[in-house]
């Protein structure tokens, strides 16, 4: 059991560990078993990075994501009162989804389930495919028993996806979508009888029964995708792009557009805290090249909301400001570059990278990413913690912020140079070899 704890710890960030001790202390408290599950633990155990972490209680979610609220200083991002789930975001950038363990019953494919409480076995068999039905248990009696009982960790040596019933394509239509973006991202195959329950729901038109909701909601999961070029070509060789307009058939998909924002992504260091609203630097991609017509279909397709359609609209002109401070011959410091970005939204950064054609701006966003915060990281809370200035203080965060200017302005001093070799000996006449003119 402890192996799989160590496991855990050692594929999280300290911020992400962190919050798994913190959620298991409430939980406890509050009396409410709790779980890892989903995605955290199929990355963990698939050796990718850990993005977001999931937890399934068996009990009130809502109501340990408002204890959590109180006491760790979450903000809660959304609510799903259908399914009884919420998102945060806590201190450290630490993203989470608090769900309650459920049985879901569909009386109609692509319809609203009938939701009701569950044990976690039984949640964990009413998943989309094996690979996100494994939980571990947080709980005191059986801290680091992993739960697994469709043998997804199997199927995650395999490489391969499977869905964890037969009519997992009929509850939930957008699945479809979804093993797509999984294969795409992951890497892996497709068992052979999935793939057919795929084709058959295809053939059966249930991508039809696939609810705007839905469609959105994809597409949101869609944007955080760090191989987003990918699965973009696997939705469109599979034609499922015409469900959100006929126009992304053709040419107006923007892969060359997309393959950049990709290779944008990969620079941003792994484990870094990184601010990015995803979504709004999506769109601005994928409506670039729709006339208004076809944003239109596009937008009622996915149910996109005004504040997320405005966000994409000030995305432009956000960026070309972050773009005229880039290129200020000011910036003489690495600390003064790193301060603008550090503090600028990384949708705006990666916006740059994208499409910007200055090349200062490019080289700086690049120092950034590949030097300065690689360098943040040489500066510990132990190192600030030895100058006396008390942990978990707002001075002692503004200690370490200074700390780390202070390296990243430091030029590491030239090495003295060498002394000059003595001058080689005169040669003696008597040991010179033939003459040019008489050598052979």
């Amino acid at each position: 059991m402890g192996d799989y704890m160590f496991m855990l710890e050692s594929h999280l960030s300290v911020d992400q560990f962190r919050v798994v001790g913190e959620m298991r202390d409430l939980a406890s408290e509050a009396g409410i078993n709790i779980f890892l599950t989903g995605g955290a633990m199929r990355d963990m155990l698939g050796g990718f990075p850990v993005r977001d972490l999931d937890f399934t209680v068996e009990g009130n979610a809502l109501k340990l994501a408002k204890a959590a609220e109180k006491k760790l200083g979450a903000h809660l991002v959304s609510t799903n009162e259908t399914y009884k789930s919420c998102e945060l975001l806590l201190p450290g950038n630490v993203t989470v989804e608090i769900a309650m363990a459920r049985h879901e019953r569909y009386t109609k494919s692509g319809s609203k389930p009938q939701i009701s409480p569950a044990t976690i076995h039984e949640d964990l068999r009413c998943r989309d495919f094996t690979v996100n039905a494994i939980a571990l248990s947080l709980n005191k009696a059986s801290l680091g028993l992993m739960i697994d009982p469709t043998n997804g960790a199997g199927d995650i040596e395999r490489k391969e996806i499977r869905a964890t019933h037969n009519y997992s394509f009929y509850d939930e239509p957008v699945r479809m979508l979804r093993v797509l973006r999984f294969k795409a991202r992951l890497g892996y195959g497709i068992d052979e009888r999935t793939k057919a329950h795929f084709d058959n729901a295809r053939e059966a038109e249930m991508l039809l029964r696939i609810t705007p909701d839905a469609l959105g909601a994809e597409l949101r999961h869609l944007a955080q995708e760090p191989n987003v070029a990918d699965v973009l070509q696997a939705l469109s060789d599979e034609k499922l792009l015409d469900l959100y307009s006929p126009a992304l058939a053709g040419a107006k998909l923007n892969l060359p557009e997309f393959q950049k924002l990709q290779k944008a992504r990969q620079l941003v260091p792994a484990g870094m805290q990184f601010r990015l609203n995803a979504l709004p630097l999506f769109l601005s991609i994928l409506l670039e090249k729709l006339n208004p017509k076809e944003r239109a279909v596009l937008n009622k397709a996915a149910n996109l909301s005004k504040p997320e359609l405005n966000a994409t609209q000030r995305l432009d002109a956000a960026a070309k400001k972050l773009e005229r401070e880039l290129k200020s011959p000011k910036l003489q410091k690495a600390s003064q570059l790193y301060q603008l970005l550090v503090n600028a939204h990384g949708e705006e950064i990666l916006y740059l990278l994208v499409d910007s054609e200055q090349r200062l701006v490019q080289d700086r966003i690049k120092n950034y990413f590949q030097k300065y915060l690689p360098m943040t990281q040489e500066v510990t809370d132990e190192m600030v913690a030895a100058t006396g200035v008390a942990p978990g203080t707002p001075k002692f965060q503004k200690a370490k912020e200074q700390m780390i200017l202070k390296r990243l302005d430091a030029r590491p001093k030239k090495p003295p140079p060498l002394p000059e070799p003595p001058p080689p000996p005169p040669t003696s006449s008597f040991a010179r070899g033939p003459s040019v003119r008489h050598a052979r």
